[in-house]
């Protein structure tokens, strides 16, 4: 069409044509830069935000199954009596603690609950069939409810329950945190106990307390205690809402609704009384909204640090001085981490002998993996010896986006396959309401991830695992231990407004294991802060005890390693808070080692 025109006109036409072309394809990159994003809503698949990194289950995964074992083993917890008020401490709860309260060699298990709505009188409350429940391991798979007999059957708004040897005197005691005031009970040695709240100088605070862990930040020997404050909780009617993913979610549901309470950090005196001082030491987290916090030594120093999972609100990791203080490294340590975050999960998944996380969101807010980068910026010579730094890598290894539809609580770190690295537990449960039915809550299936190993990182095996991940429940807490020592890892999980449920881990690939129970002589007695290091061929594993809180819950404190193949360790190292350091070589698998702590040491 050009070829009568002028050379010159066909060369500003051709000119002309080609600025337009480049001009409109300026234009769409720009509007593919600007253009809003896309809007998440839970439960729809967006292409680009939801899919790119999805993955395909290898076809050599764990051909392990966990049981529904409640009926046979005479578990029938029911949590929660009557119909919800729509009140944010009714529907927060609750959690579980492992514990063998009778130093029988069989763990126990303490179940924490809530007697019913907050518009209850004081007197219906103490009447109402729902209280926390302590269940006594028979030794034949079985449990009995010995609640009343032996003076724990709590009954108000149960929130957590940890268990820790207060006095050294070789029976653990339990401290219970609920809405209202936290109680203490001293274990007795003669499967009874006695409530010593009021002498410990534990209790007599008003609040909405939640998570509770139990530490020697000190190092004298002592177990003190760190307690998590929620909100200040005031009723609010519930038709004042707020629009949250097209959902009403009602003043009184909505933790932002209210002012955040303080942590408290309980010193143990050492003669039966404890004295206050989060304050002076630096660790109240006065604007965090906290739930759950773990004691453990990131940096490796020999003092325990902790860290704080906080709701709307930032979390803090504070870092121990050795000299009674704390500092607050959260933002250059990169875990100030502004979300719904609500469970805590501390081991060491890609087994480069540093502590990583895992932390339990809110829905559309994803879970968080946050790999310890100690050991990596060290060999760099990149950071001083005490730095420590944190990066997400959830959705790199398998754990991020999968978690977008879900607001996950209980969480912990278990080698549930014994194939030497650790695996992913998360209970899930929504809060909130349901459109036809707004006294119930919404309920959402639990979550089981594989460790496949730090190149792959995890992949979930839900759905090749149990009929039980195919149910939904509101889930909130859960602990694990080996209730039937058979050598592999079980799970309680605590279900709002539900049935608890005991998934018993029938471990068919018979991988070989060992346990390792502590205790401590100049350390605490608990063990509570000691470190475990076992070698095992070209793999090292670690472990400290008591660093996992999950939510409102607590873990055995006996340490589990899976062996693989292997049927001997070659060495053991342990840790002791108070500084000594034993080393054990060519353990033998298959079996539980008592250690006892050596007197002799710095």
């Amino acid at each position: 069409m050009m070829r009568g025109l002028p050379r010159r006109k066909r060369l500003l036409v051709i000119t002309a044509g080609t600025g337009l072309i480049f001009a409109a394809a300026a234009l769409f990159v720009v509007w593919l830069v600007l253009r809003p994003a896309p809007t998440y809503l839970p439960g729809e698949a967006i292409e680009g935000l939801t899919s790119d990194l999805a993955r395909d289950l290898p076809s050599d995964y764990p051909r392990v199954t966990f049981v529904d074992a409640s009926q046979e083993a005479g578990i029938q917890f029911r949590h929660f009596s009557g119909r919800r008020s729509t009140q944010l401490p009714e529907d927060m709860g609750s959690g579980a603690a492992w514990g063998d309260y009778d130093n029988d060699g069989w763990l126990d298990l303490y179940v924490v609950n809530e007697s019913g709505p907050l518009t209850l009188s004081q007197d219906q409350l103490e009447r109402s069939p729902a209280h926390n429940t302590l269940y006594h391991n028979n030794g034949d798979g079985t449990f009995t409810d010995v609640s009343v007999a032996a003076g724990v059957d709590f009954r108000g708004i149960g929130m957590a329950a940890t268990w820790g040897d207060a006095d050294n005197d070789g029976w653990p005691d339990l401290f219970v945190t609920a809405y209202g005031e936290n109680v203490f009970y001293r274990n007795n040695g003669d499967g009874t106990f006695t409530d010593a709240t009021a002498e410990t100088g534990l209790g007599g605070r008003q609040g909405f307390w939640a998570g509770a862990s139990w530490g020697d930040f000190d190092r004298d020997g002592l177990l003190d205690l760190y307690v998590t404050g929620y909100v200040q909780y005031v009723h609010r009617e519930a038709a004042e809402a707020s629009l949250q993913y097209d959902v009403d979610v009602p003043a009184s549901l909505n933790p932002s609704s209210f002012e955040p309470e303080r942590n408290f950090l309980f010193r143990n005196q050492g003669d039966g009384s404890f004295s206050e001082l989060a304050l002076r030491a630096g660790v109240s987290d006065p604007q965090g909204r906290s739930l759950s916090a773990a004691w453990c030594d990131f940096d490796d120093d020999g003092w325990p640090d902790i860290y704080v999972a906080n709701d709307v609100s930032d979390n803090v990791l504070f870092r121990n001085l050795g000299n009674g203080l704390f500092e607050d490294v959260s933002h250059r340590a990169h875990v100030a981490d502004y979300r719904g975050a609500m469970g805590i999960a501390v081991g060491d998944w890609d087994g480069d002998a540093d502590w990583d996380m895992f932390v339990t969101h809110w829905i559309a807010q994803e879970n968080a993996l946050y790999s310890n980068r100690r050991t990596q910026l060290a060999a760099l010579d990149a950071a001083p010896l005490q730095a420590v730094q944190f990066m997400d890598e959830a959705d790199r290894f398998g754990v991020g986006q999968i978690a977008l539809d879900y607001i996950g609580f209980g969480t912990s770190f278990f080698d549930y396959d014994n194939d030497g690295w650790l695996d992913l537990f998360v209970v899930n449960g929504s809060t909130f309401q349901q459109d036809d039915q707004p006294h119930l809550l919404v309920a959402m299936r639990d979550q089981l991830f594989w460790n496949r190993g730090p190149d792959e990182g995890f992949f979930d095996v839900s759905g090749v695992s149990s009929e039980y991940f195919r149910r939904e429940y509101v889930g909130r807490g859960a602990a694990f231990g080996d209730y039937d020592n058979d050598g592999d890892v079980d799970v309680f999980i605590v279900n709002n407004d539900g049935p608890g449920i005991l998934l018993r881990n029938d471990n068919a690939n018979r991988n070989r294991w060992l346990k390792v129970h502590l205790q401590g002589r100049r350390s605490n007695r608990s063990a509570i802060g000691a470190k475990l290091r076992l070698v095992v061929g070209n793999t090292v594993q670690r472990r400290q005890v008591g660093a996992q809180s999950s939510y409102l819950s607590q873990n055995s404190l006996v340490q589990h390693f899976g062996l693989g193949a292997a049927t001997v360790a070659d060495t053991l190292e342990i840790v002791w808070p108070s500084g000594v350091r034993q080393v054990l070589v060519e353990v033998s698998g298959n079996q539980t080692l008592h250690v006892v702590e050596e007197e002799s040491g710095p």
